[in-house]
């Protein structure tokens, strides 16, 4: 192969590349989307009030949502477009309904300005994983080793009710997944890389989607994080 054949065959796979990951953060924005859409115009409806009367009601949907990151987590690949996108829609939807009692427990300017200082974040960091050489690969054992430690403390806050272990819970909750943002972008743009010369079309956008589950999570999580800081200060 001469050197031109090879430039070109480098710049196509660049450029595939580069697609992936634009359309993960495509799926990712569009589910936020959904999920603000959903919990906004959820609010002040007889439904949502009787979700916030019944506490099953509540651990039901939660347990909807985690069998539907399960599935999609486990199973993306083996399903068609179709269900992936579904699942993925009916996750964001789900999300927007179980988030929906944040506009009762903050105030509105507060919910904003945590989701603006959640965005500039993460966009910050994304841009630092995608653009960075360092490899990042080595964090994934502290991540899940941040990751067991805070579902831990939450667990033990949860029979506490300790407002100054809540407020560290908070803050390592910022820090954590601002790592996990990095760890899981930089994955991305590598699997993209590495399955762009043999994916076809539907795997594209199932892959894409598996992606932008993980930046979606990473995201809703930074958020919450943030607006529990950004409450306790107003």
């Amino acid at each position: 192969m001469n050197n031109n054949a090879f430039m070109s065959v480098k710049s196509q796979a660049a450029a595939q590349d580069r697609t992936i990951l634009k359309n993960v953060y495509l799926w990712m924005t569009a589910g936020l989307f959904l999920t603000a859409m959903v919990a906004r115009s959820f609010v002040g409806t007889a439904l949502f009030y009787q979700l916030m009367r019944n506490p099953m009601l509540m651990f039901g949907l939660i347990i909807g949502e985690l069998v539907l990151v399960f599935r999609l987590s486990s199973r993306i690949m083996k399903m068609s477009v179709q269900s992936a996108v579904i699942s993925f829609c009916v996750y964001a939807a789900l999300n927007g309904i179980n988030l929906s009692s944040i506009f009762l427990m903050y105030g509105l300017g507060t919910v904003y300005n945590a989701f603006f200082a959640t965005a500039t974040m993460f966009g910050a960091i994304s841009l630092y994983a995608v653009t960075t050489k360092r490899d990042l690969s080595g964090m994934s054992h502290y991540l899940m080793m941040g990751l067991i430690g805070l579902i831990a403390a939450s667990l033990v806050n949860f029979f506490l009710r300790s407002s100054g272990l809540d407020y560290l819970i908070s803050y390592a909750g910022v820090i954590l997944f601002t790592a996990l943002t990095a760890y899981d972008t930089q994955m991305i743009k590598n699997m993209s890389r590495n399955m762009s010369s043999r994916s076809n079309e539907n795997d594209f956008i199932k892959l894409s989607i598996m992606g932008a589950l993980k930046l979606y999570l990473d995201f809703i999580n930074m958020f919450l994080f943030i607006l529990r800081i950004m409450g306790r200060r107003n």
